[in-house]
């Protein structure tokens, strides 16, 4: 049997005393495109965070490419696992160039041939190799997400948690960024799992969807179940009006 490329189980996570996440199990294949949807405070992100070693307050397991994470930061788990942050601007440091950005995972792992490394990443999100030795606040919104995504693949990962990834974007520039996330998917076998609040998103870039509700999972469906606005549960049809759609009759 195939090992899913995300497995949680019995999921539970607070911060303090408040717990956020209840008893969240979820299987994620390799190679899929995967949503949390749900409103603000749902418990989306803090997910994303706990998979990622940002949220150490948890119970249950997690599991990515078949290795179990601990509690403890994981440099090996990395490699196989990166995250890109909702707002560009703030995931850069405002002092370092590009270059720098791109460097730095690698001097942090000791691999080598890092001048190819960063121009390859440039070219995989589609930057001119001039933008290589600018500062986040020369870059445009868009551009500097181009950035943080390069910055994910430098370790060459195989998952990829994005945390509401062009919601920071103008419009117009919201579609350049999907489109990339798509091609990338497509050129270098990526699993996806994203947190969003758009369903038109998870339309066009996802296989499936989980909708949360106060740290719970109502539902899973497919994107095609979303398509046709035949949602199951009476909260993941909610959304789905609230986001202009018309449910099926």
């Amino acid at each position: 049997m195939k090992q899913p490329a995300i497995l949680l189980e019995e999921l539970n996570i607070s911060y303090g005393p408040t717990r956020i996440v209840h008893g969240v199990d979820l299987a994620i294949d390799e190679g899929e495109s995967f949503a949390l949807v749900g409103e603000s405070g749902s418990g989306k992100t803090t997910i994303l965070k706990a998979i990622a070693g940002l949220a150490p307050d948890w119970t249950g397991t997690i599991s990515v490419l078949g290795r179990r994470r601990g509690h403890r930061p994981d440099r090996a788990f990395a490699r196989d696992c990166q995250m890109v942050f909702q707002d560009p601007y703030g995931s850069l440091h405002p002092r370092k160039t590009v270059d720098d950005c791109l460097s730095e995972p690698l001097l942090v792992h000791g691999l080598k041939e890092r001048d190819r490394r960063v121009k390859d990443a440039l070219d995989a999100v589609g930057l001119d190799q001039r933008f290589r030795f600018r500062y986040p606040h020369q870059l445009s919104g868009g551009q500097r997400q181009r950035v943080a995504i390069a910055r994910a693949l430098m370790l060459t990962p195989k998952v990829m948690l994005l945390d509401e990834p062009t919601s920071a974007l103008d419009v117009s520039v919201q579609a350049e960024i999907l489109n990339l996330l798509k091609k990338l998917r497509r050129e270098q076998g990526l699993t996806y799992m994203m947190v969003t609040h758009n369903l038109p998103v998870v339309s066009f870039l996802c296989d499936r969807l989980a909708v949360m509700r106060h740290g719970r999972i109502v539902e899973v469906a497919d994107v095609s179940d979303l398509k046709s606005g035949t949602l199951e549960h009476s909260y993941s049809r909610e959304l789905f009006i609230a986001s202009g759609g018309e449910p099926a009759a």
